[in-house]
């Protein structure tokens, strides 16, 4: 990518680490555009993908950590969300409109996104485009540069700060002209074009979902907890995290420092190897003593055997090992 001159237009980009932001970012280089990016981390997708593909491509690129603005716009979103938990018009115009408040403080002229036409289609047809830019609140300042022909012409096109002609007018699912544009600019590391995003997997929608009917108030701290382990809804008010491997016990032990103190017992069977668990829910009970069942039965002892399990703060209690099978209908 070439220097950025101060003499030419400066643009900012919603840079996902995707071949569409890619090229999209190299058509308005090529078109005498000085291009910058600004990717956003959440607990449901990370910056590293961005980060690969805006250093193969030499694209100056910033990380905006935005998780707990982020999930309160999943938790209600005012457009509503697409086939699994994923409110991708909400989302793509609360990152239009955070770029847009980077624009306007660091004198950029406009935004760009690497967004076809066609290619996905509930969010990016044009009503859903249109929709976006016009609840971003920088309607007038967003450039699609790889579907900007068939879409109606700027405000940056017509004052001539880009011209139309040097943008591209690829619509569609197909694939193809982006993997032939990438040869022609010598872009060879891109990734799959996979989600990227958890909230468009229905295994994690579901747990997010289950989540956020049961606990409404859950932070970036209980979501983070939704990526790791076995879940299992033992009532309305209680449910089991068990881990599935050593990795998978020392990250449970690491979120649970970050709940809110008070929201979860951690569970281990006394003198028998198995898993840790974290217990969120009603610290004496039913769904304690079967919470802790599950935990040993997860472990190395035999179904029905009395196990010592140890609960945080110092606790002990005497259960009978539950068969794992009889926790499968729990797994959400």
């Amino acid at each position: 990518m070439s220097e950025q001159n101060p003499q030419k237009p400066r643009a900012l980009g919603i840079f996902s680490g995707g071949l569409d932001s890619m090229l999209a970012s190299l058509v308005l280089s090529r078109a005498g555009v000085a291009v910058e990016a600004i990717t956003f981390e959440t607990p449901f997708f990370g910056a590293a993908r961005a980060q690969a593909s805006a250093k193969h491509i030499g694209l100056p690129l910033r990380v905006a950590q935005v998780g707990p603005v982020h999930l309160e716009i999943v938790k209600q979103p005012d457009h509503g969300y697409g086939s699994n938990m994923n409110p991708c018009i909400d989302c793509h115009a609360f990152m239009f409109k955070h770029a847009g408040q980077v624009m306007a403080t660091e004198g950029f002229d406009f935004l760009y996104s690497g967004e076809v036409l066609g290619q996905r289609p509930m969010s990016q047809n044009k009503q859903a485009l249109a929709t976006v830019a016009k609840i971003s609140g920088f309607k007038d300042f967003i450039l699609r540069p790889l579907s900007a022909r068939k879409l109606p012409i700027t405000p940056m096109e017509e004052s001539g700060l880009v011209q139309r002609e040097l943008l591209l007018d690829f619509s569609g699912r197909s694939r193809k002209p982006q993997m032939a544009l990438a040869a022609e600019l010598g872009v060879t590391d891109y990734p799959a074009p996979a989600g990227g995003c958890l909230l468009t997997e229905p295994g994690f929608s579901r747990r997010l979902k289950d989540l956020l009917e049961h606990d409404p108030s859950a932070g970036v701290a209980e979501v983070e907890l939704l990526k790791h382990g076995r879940h299992l809804r033992l009532s309305p008010v209680a449910k089991l995290v068990v881990g599935r491997k050593e990795a998978e016990n020392r990250a449970l032990e690491e979120l649970a420092g970050r709940l809110p103190p008070g929201k979860v017992l951690k569970l281990h069977a006394k003198g028998v190897p198995g898993p840790l668990g974290l217990y969120l829910g009603p610290a004496e009970g039913e769904d304690l003593m079967r919470a802790a069942a599950i935990v040993a039965g997860y472990g190395k002892a035999q179904p029905g055997d009395t196990v010592t399990v140890r609960v945080s703060g110092g606790r002990e209690l005497q259960v009978e090992a539950r068969h794992r099978r009889l926790a499968a209908p729990l797994l959400l």
